[in-house]
């Protein structure tokens, strides 16, 4: 349309009056998990809510029990409707001394690539992500006078802090947060120049397996040979949990479990990711996933079980012959398509149990997990921000799946009945969560052109 090139115009006109916005955030050291800075988590939620009203939004805060919450509304009746979630907060900035300048002093840095990036504690996870939406409406506003979809925009302020209080908070706000599509840019590119949308998230089963044999360790010289060790009964618990081909042998486990289409499988082919370019950042160089996957497909869309932690037995300085009375471990399995949580849970106990020798015992403790959530290939909102982006970028956007979890958007399905699309703008260089956290001024900048063509594509 030929409002969206005024208004491209005027994104690229304003980029430093942008950059000021930004900054004033960026000072605020909203670190959400260290009770010594509610009062500035409280002064970005009130920052957000004024700069929101600022251009026309009908804006306030919303107690949570812990920080607020910044809400704010614009109508466009007859239109369809989108629900923007983001996060004020951000992680703590230690260790202090390995920062090149003060977290909460942002600047504009070069980089020896000649790339130029903003640097400062949340400058992309989540500041300078929300502010590429802020200010794509920033724009819509300044020329049309209006949206051209109705938007409501939601910023947590404990997203870093496990978004205590906010599943409840959005459960108790269902005809506030009424929409048709939910929105988060808190996600990343595929590279610098290639965007991305992420329509799937892996989710999440954790538990902790104890295992309990005498009752109390004994001298391995004396009772080895005869008594049960608990390591050992729980060693051959994890070994038995994968088959020689990398599969997770739970019954039922793949239950659920979707084949990606053949279109999605040859565009991540063209993609190229090898074990080279992945594995050999972290030491490593064969994966160890199920045999027959694309490295790919291994982090993205297929259904995994991993030891976090075992521990059991004398483990300090010197030896100590004893044979254990407990062991322990901790398991996590990442689920996708339509993998029950519940029933995993389910599966998992008798597999443990089945192996548990019958004077031994074992207590197995399950916590809180979340299901995969999935966007359908063809799904119209999808195509759209495709578009979009293709032409913002110049090259198609990668669909992907994400391997991690991001909880929120499982509660906006659950609560709000809403599918998500993943947008962000981040890249894998911004040392997000460590110290010089940064943000590439292409990504922000471009960012903002991305959301303003996407606001376009959705209301057509």
């Amino acid at each position: 349309m030929a409002a969206l090139d005024h208004i491209l115009a005027d994104i690229d006109r304003d980029l430093d009056g942008s950059l000021e916005r930004l900054f004033a955030l960026l000072r605020i050291p909203s670190i959400s998990t260290d009770p010594a800075y509610a009062a500035e988590c409280r002064r970005a939620a009130e920052w957000l809510r004024g700069d929101l009203a600022a251009i026309g939004f009908e804006a306030s805060l919303s107690e949570t029990g812990g920080h607020p919450v910044v809400l704010a509304h614009h109508q466009k009746p007859g239109a369809p409707h989108v629900l923007f979630y983001g996060h004020y907060d951000v992680q703590p900035v230690d260790p202090l001394d390995l920062w090149e300048t003060p977290p909460f002093e942002p600047r504009m840095a070069r980089l020896d690539d000649g790339r130029t990036v903003i640097s400062a504690r949340g400058a992309c996870d989540d500041k300078g992500q929300v502010m590429t939406f802020i200010e794509a409406c920033r724009a819509w506003k300044a020329v049309e006078g209006d949206l051209p979809v109705g938007v409501t925009i939601l910023i947590e302020g404990a997203e870093e802090n496990g978004s205590e209080h906010l599943p409840e908070w959005v459960a108790a706000n269902r005809d506030a947060l009424k929409a048709d599509l939910a929105l988060v840019c808190d996600t990343g590119m595929w590279d610098r120049d290639t965007p991305a949308i992420t329509s799937s998230l892996r989710g999440l089963a954790y538990f902790e397996v104890f295992v309990t044999c005498a009752d109390r360790d004994l001298h391995s010289g004396l009772f080895g040979g005869a008594a049960a060790n608990p390591i050992r009964v729980l060693s051959r618990i994890v070994a038995d949990l994968h088959d020689a081909d990398g599969r997770v042998t739970l019954p039922g486990f793949y239950d659920g479990v979707r084949d990606t289409p053949p279109e999605v499988l040859a565009q991540w082919r063209d993609l190229d990711l090898t074990p080279e370019s992945f594995l050999g950042t972290v030491g490593l160089s064969l994966p160890a996933g199920e045999r027959g996957r694309m490295l790919i497909e291994q982090i993205q869309s297929r259904p995994t079980c991993d030891v976090n932690g075992i521990v059991g037995g004398y483990t300090g300085e010197g030896t100590k012959t004893v044979i254990a009375a407990r062991a322990s471990a901790k398991i996590s399995f990442r689920l996708v398509d339509d993998q029950d949580p519940e029933a995993l849970a389910e599966s998992f106990r008798a597999f443990v149990q089945a192996r548990i020798p019958a004077d031994c015992s074992v207590e197995i403790v399950t916590h809180k997990g979340s299901r995969a959530i999935a966007l359908p290939f063809d799904m119209p909102a999808l195509n759209a921000a495709k578009a979009a982006l293709a032409q913002e970028w110049g090259r198609a956007p990668v669909t992907i799946g994400s391997g991690g979890s991001i909880p929120i958007v499982g509660d906006f399905k659950r609560s709000l009945g809403l599918d998500t699309l993943l947008v962000g703008f981040g890249l894998d260089d911004d040392r997000v969560h460590s110290p010089n956290e940064k943000y590439d001024l292409q990504s922000f900048h471009k960012g903002t052109r991305s959301w303003a063509r996407i606001l376009a594509a959705l209301a057509a």
